[in-house]
């Protein structure tokens, strides 16, 4: 217990002072967290065995998995916080639009390329791993978005759309992924099963917005017992852990696995208690400061995550350069046409697709399901090194168009340090 905790101590603090390196040359501090995990992970400092100094091994980070998650039940918590319902009237038909729309094409873009790829040469790409590589490509990593948001405070038409869209986006690419590995095992099996390629999904996506729903009533009930405001956040955090806790879980019924997507519980958790609750506002942004250093950790944890033994792979760097550069292509383009069939601003036209890069968690988790396919391993790979890159690259490039659409403030010299001031003297008169 000693090691762990003095290794998450660490990677606290090394995420922290990266982005005091990473301010001087105007990058997000998300960057300087994941890099500053590939610092202390097992491909740099970890690989010394120096005893405390960094993590020795992959199995050591991915044991840590019960704070990515629970980061991540904050993160769709927080986004929740987006779906108002006077939002939703303003705009809620738009970022629907665009979140389905944007993803299928991205889909059916990366689709055409590798499946063009596979039938130049088959043994370098099957097809079945090309048809699940399109749907993995539609899946947008919503915390890297969020971060980014909260540090440089941007606000407008843009930043609203985009939180609500890289929400959406969970449940289209679920169902979007659950299809096409479908087909896919079907195309390696000879059988498609309707159970897995349609039922399964749209179960797991309604019993999560239920779950959430319900879960979002409950705590808004509980909290009017509770008038104290660190009574009330504690509630509030509990919730948010029992909804992760209870995500995690799966069965069988009749055949039929049960599952929920973390993301979508607790992004309608957060949806339904921001809806019915008064004191809403306050609570999420004491919440918001509460989470700080769960959200540093999960990036310094993802950084150190990032296997760098994939950038040894000809076969693997070539897919994945044809990958990146197709689901470029397919988000930018997507988001363009969406957003100029709902009639959405020049700016957002613009500047959307670019922010809608990232990517990470919920690719990861479909790469880990694909490598049941005969070459599920490349699958794997491939997601890994995308991850790799757009992780890096994706907040900057995020950072970028939010400020070239007016919506982030030029920077300026900031300090929470305040001088010590004597006290007044307490008079009884």
């Amino acid at each position: 217990m000693e090691k762990t905790l003095i290794c998450l101590a660490i990677a606290l603090v090394v995420g922290l002072l990266m982005s005091r390196l990473a301010k001087l040359v105007h990058l997000p501090a998300v960057t300087a967290y994941l890099v500053g995990g590939l610092l202390i992970g097992p491909f740099c400092l970890g690989a010394l065995n120096l005893p405390y100094i960094g993590f020795n091994s992959l199995e050591q980070v991915e044991g840590l998995s019960v704070i990515t998650q629970t980061a991540l039940g904050f993160i769709a918590f927080a986004i929740g916080n987006e779906f108002r319902v006077s939002q939703l009237k303003t705009m809620g038909k738009q970022a629907i639009t665009v979140g389905i729309l944007q993803a299928v094409i991205t889909t059916i873009v990366v689709d055409i390329a590798l499946i063009v790829l596979h039938l130049i040469n088959p043994a370098l790409l099957s097809l079945p791993s090309a048809i699940t590589l399109g749907a993995i490509a539609a899946a947008t990593a919503p915390a890297a978005t969020l971060m980014v948001v909260r540090q440089y405070k941007a606000d407008g038409p843009l930043t609203k759309l985009l939180l609500m869209v890289v929400a959406i986006d969970d449940a289209v690419g679920l169902v979007l992924f659950s299809v096409s590995f479908g087909i896919a095992g079907a195309l390696e099996m000879g059988s498609i099963s309707v159970v897995s390629v349609i039922l399964e999904p749209i179960i797991e996506i309604v019993i999560s917005l239920v779950l959430g729903a319900l879960s979002g009533l409950a705590l808004n009930w509980l909290e009017t017992y509770f008038h104290s405001r660190s009574k009330r956040l504690s509630l509030t955090v509990a919730f948010v852990l029992l909804m992760v806790g209870i995500s995690s879980m799966e069965f069988e019924l009749g055949g039929v696995k049960i599952g929920f997507s973390l993301l979508l519980v607790c992004m309608m958790t957060g949806t339904v208690f921001c809806n019915v609750c008064s004191a809403s506002e306050e609570l999420m942004s004491r919440l918001d400061r509460w989470t700080g250093p769960i959200n540093i950790l999960f990036f310094v944890l993802s950084g150190a995550e990032l296997d760098l033994n994939i950038l040894s792979n000809p076969l693997v760097l070539l897919i994945g350069i044809i990958y990146i550069v197709f689901r470029s292509l397919g988000k930018i383009s997507g988001s363009y046409i969406s957003c100029a069939m709902t009639k959405c601003s020049d700016h957002i036209k613009k500047h959307l697709g670019i922010t809608l890069l990232p990517q990470a968690g919920v690719a990861l988790g479909m790469a880990l399901t694909a490598t049941s396919l005969a070459d599920g391993s490349i699958v794997r790979n491939v997601v890994l090194f995308s991850v790799l890159v757009y992780e890096l690259v994706g907040p900057s490039l995020t950072k970028r168009s939010l400020l070239a659409a007016g919506e982030i403030k030029p920077e300026g010299k900031t300090s929470a340090r305040e001088e010590n001031k004597p006290a007044k003297p307490i008079t009884l008169k």
